[in-house]
């Protein structure tokens, strides 16, 4: 009879542990958010794409597409590329970026006008990969290193980034500690083996990306799901017409350098 009434108690406690919290968290208005990566390839096209999207709430596992926003990007000499929305968020134009031309994004979404300037950054080819089998905490792990060179005395900025099935690296360089000498990019993921194909980019970008990504990559890698987030992270997008209305995201021109290597 002991017997019988201790399990009925540990069960009663451990059913006990099962219900559900409701969380009631603070909700806003949803706020732009535009991925304007505009990168010019090594073969003179260009992948021309402006994803638009909105915020949602914490718990929302829906994306918030944008599909009736007027985007067109102007030179300042006055052409302008006006972008057709295709699905999913996705603007696109035949757009491609030449030196030293300022270029001015505009999204009219709302009654809304965000805007911004960039031009084009070029950067360096990568060169070969090498790999490495004896890597990682256990020394078993396969780690490649993408090479290029940096030229003299030009303060360049790099964005890389290294993906597979296996997983995805970025990283972002500031030529202050490697100037005028040869650099790599690393790559390293779990389980990858002989004959995955890994990806390799190189952009050109300038100082003020290189501080609003290495922002955006401190706050998303520390602190849990639901610490506060030390401050509001902005880009260079801003709205003209209701300034308390701020976007997120950014607008970003960048030469392009690609290398694919298949594992040995």
């Amino acid at each position: 009879m002991k017997k019988l009434f201790l399990l009925i108690f540990f069960f009663g406690m451990i059913t006990a542990c099962e219900d559900v919290i409701d969380v009631d968290l603070n909700t806003a208005d949803p706020r732009l958010v535009i991925e304007a990566s505009i990168n010019l390839l090594e073969d003179g096209t260009a992948e021309s794409d402006i994803l638009l999207t909105t915020t949602t709430p914490f718990f929302d596992q829906e994306t918030n597409f944008v599909t009736d926003a007027i985007v067109e990007i102007t030179s300042d000499q006055g052409t302008v590329h006006s972008f057709t929305y295709l699905e999913n968020g996705v603007y696109q134009s035949g757009f491609i970026p030449q030196d030293d031309i300022n270029y001015t994004l505009t999204i009219f979404y709302k009654d809304e006008t965000y805007t911004a300037t960039e031009k084009l950054y070029r950067t360096n080819p990568l060169e070969y990969v090498e790999q490495f089998d004896d890597a990682g905490f256990t020394g078993e792990d396969i780690e490649l290193r993408a090479y290029f060179t940096d030229p003299i005395g030009k303060g360049d900025y790099y964005y890389f980034e290294g993906f597979s099935e296996r997983g995805d690296d970025i990283d972002f360089y500031d030529d202050d500690f490697f100037d005028g000498n040869q650099i790599f990019g690393l790559y390293l993921a779990e389980d990858l083996t002989t004959g995955d194909v890994v990806t390799f980019n190189l952009y050109g970008i300038n100082q003020q990306f290189y501080n609003f990504a290495y922002l955006i990559s401190d706050q998303t890698a520390s602190g849990g799901p639901f610490d506060t987030q030390p401050a509001t992270v902005k880009g260079n997008m801003i709205n003209v017409t209701n300034e308390s209305n701020y976007p997120f995201g950014y607008f970003r021109i960048s030469e392009k350098s690609t290398l694919e290597f298949t594992v040995q």
